[in-house]
């Protein structure tokens, strides 16, 4: 009964990869790993910084612009002189420029641009916390299905001990001319089997490890290991409960919502194609002036009298501008439609899968909890069939079905322990935001 029914047991292996650690990972430390190296957060990251960088340009739409210019032509051939005759005349001219135009009014549209640009760095944030949530529950669910394979290998081992044992007792038996020596090939070839469970089972280990270690981002595998939880029976909150606190935690939500604001702001940025916009203009300049053949004035001289100054204001009044305007407001109001709908479907998405995992946590441990009755019941009726198998009054047959089926109870009930477990983890994810 106790070789059959303690199958949890501490893991302590060795190893983190990169370090060759003396201790295994917990699930706290495979998630925080994970939300420092993968390559989906470090990617909403550069996200972020891209957002923080538009929020400054959208700024710096209130500054003036300030421009430079210069230039240098010559014209060869025949041109008209003064004397409005034609004439062979070789000319050159220079001249450079400076003006500024400073932004007055823009119909509010450098105001709203700023705001969008706040608000998508909070959808952007908001969008890679939904991101390392994924990555949390998907990361939570590998690291129990490594669990549960550990547990599904104790069980094979047990039965491989179970094999070993009735080999040699079946030895003995025929070592000292009790029974015959073909019975024992039966119990050769069943205990072969279950070697090679055992081995299927620890491929299936390391297979789920190399999983989790490729969702970590891990750079080396080896030596990898996991402890188990501590956390034996969770309890199992109420759907709508759940979804109430979600609807003010769930990042995922919180992100579709900021999208409607953006995408409303998008409306009021694309109606201030509407509004005319006032800039004040200044700028300064000269220029240099040669004939050829003609008697010019110096360089230095030409700049100065040449020399010239501007102020001036420039309004612009939107009067037809072939519907972009029109346009733009349609484009936009339809894009806050569909952000809208998304929001409401991943209400719906949420609401469905907080339900769902609320009763396949409620079955779970129904079966969970009825195998552990089970798998006692059929741990004494192997334990009777045994007796009597040794003492020849039960057939081969007989005992290796009661095995099989002590085994295939063991595995049931790990399987809905870890059902339970991983949904009723999933719900308090949900509740709470915290794994």
């Amino acid at each position: 009964m106790k070789r059959f029914h303690n199958i949890i047991l501490p893991v302590a292996v060795a190893l983190i990869p990169v370090s060759a650690s003396a201790e295994a990972w917990s699930l706290d430390s495979c998630i925080s790993y994970a939300m420092a190296h993968n390559i989906s957060v470090r990617q909403q990251d550069v996200r972020i910084k891209e957002g923080e960088y538009a929020i400054k340009e959208a700024q710096d739409r209130y500054l003036p612009t300030l421009d430079a210019s210069a230039s240098e032509s010559m014209n060869f051939g025949r041109g008209l002189t003064s004397q409005n005759t034609y004439a062979d005349r070789n000319t050159t001219s220079t001249s450079w420029n400076i003006g500024m135009s400073l932004p007055l009014f823009q119909g509010t549209a450098a105001y709203r641009r700023v705001k969008i640009a706040e608000l998508s760095l909070q959808q952007y944030v908001l969008e890679n916390e939904s991101t390392k949530d994924n990555i949390a529950l998907n990361i939570m669910s590998q690291y129990l299905q490594v669990l549960y394979c550990k547990e599904v290998a104790k069980s094979a081992r047990s039965q491989a001990e179970l094999s070993a044992f009735q080999v040699e007792r079946q030895k003995a038996l025929i070592e000292s001319g009790k029974v015959a020596e073909a019975t024992l090939y039966d119990l050769e070839a069943v205990a072969a089997q279950d070697r090679l469970q055992i081995v299927t089972s620890d491929n299936e280990i390391q297979t789920a490890l190399v999983n989790l270690a490729n969702m970590l981002q891990l750079p080396a595998v080896e030596g990898f290991d996991v402890v188990p939880l501590e956390e034996e029976d969770p309890l199992i909150p109420g759907p709508d409960e759940v979804y109430a606190s979600a609807m003010g935690l769930n990042n995922s939500l919180l992100g579709a919502r900021q999208a409607v604001k953006v995408a409303n702001e998008n409306i009021g940025l694309a109606k201030t194609g509407y509004i005319p916009t006032l800039s004040f203009n200044a700028g300064l300049g000269s220029s240099y002036y040669t004939v050829s053949g003609m008697p010019n004035e110096k360089f230095g001289r030409q700049m100065k009298n040449n020399y010239s100054t501007y102020l001036g204001f420039s309004l612009r009044i939107p009067i037809f501008d072939a519907f972009n305007t029109r346009n733009s407001i349609r484009r936009a109001k339809l894009q806050k439609l569909n952000a809208e709908l998304s929001l409401e479907q991943r209400e719906t998405d949420l609401y469905k899968d907080i339900q769902l995992a609320y009763y396949q946590a409620k079955g779970a441990r129904e079966r969970y909890l009825t195998s552990e009755e089970t798998l006692e019941k059929t741990n004494l009726s192997f334990e009777s069939t045994r007796e009597r198998f040794d003492l020849g009054r039960a057939t081969q047959a007989d005992y290796e079905q009661a095995k099989n089926n002590l085994y295939k109870t063991e595995i049931s009930r790990i399987q809905a322990h870890y059902e339970y477990l991983l949904r009723a983890k999933i719900l308090r994810f949900y509740q709470t935001n915290k794994w």
